[in-house]
């Protein structure tokens, strides 16, 4: 998973219906961690509902997990941020970009596994 560039994230509007979009990720300490902005329909969806679905783009090795999402806002965590600038060519997860709002860190421990890298 770490070098996977994107990561699918299935979140529940209010009427229920699923809000798919692809977003960058980091896997820490078996979580998915994203960044976003706090105006976000994604992060509107997760406040109100926190269980989401993610899901990488490999057909060959296909991860598929379920959890519930924590939102973290200030202080967002160093370590993570630190991780995606890593991977993202230096990117500022924690950078605010208008009209999105105040960065907020999705942080989305792992329930269940429903593909671990080998499809069934």
């Amino acid at each position: 998973m770490t070098h996977e560039r994107d990561v699918w994230l299935c979140t529940l509007r209010r009427d229920g219906s699923p809000h798919v979009t692809p977003v960058w990720f980091v896997f820490l300490s078996d979580a998915f961690w994203i960044s976003s902005g706090e105006r976000n329909v994604k992060v509107r969806n997760v406040l109100n509902d926190p269980r989401v679905s993610l899901a990488l783009p490999d057909t060959v090795a296909p991860y598929v997990a379920e959890g519930r999402v924590r939102v973290h806002r200030d202080p967002l965590r160093a370590d993570v941020l630190a991780a995606i600038a890593a991977k993202y060519d230096g990117w500022d997860a924690g950078a605010e970009i208008e009209p999105f709002g105040s960065r907020v860190l999705l942080e989305v421990p792992v329930d269940r596994w429903l593909l671990k890298g080998a499809a069934q």
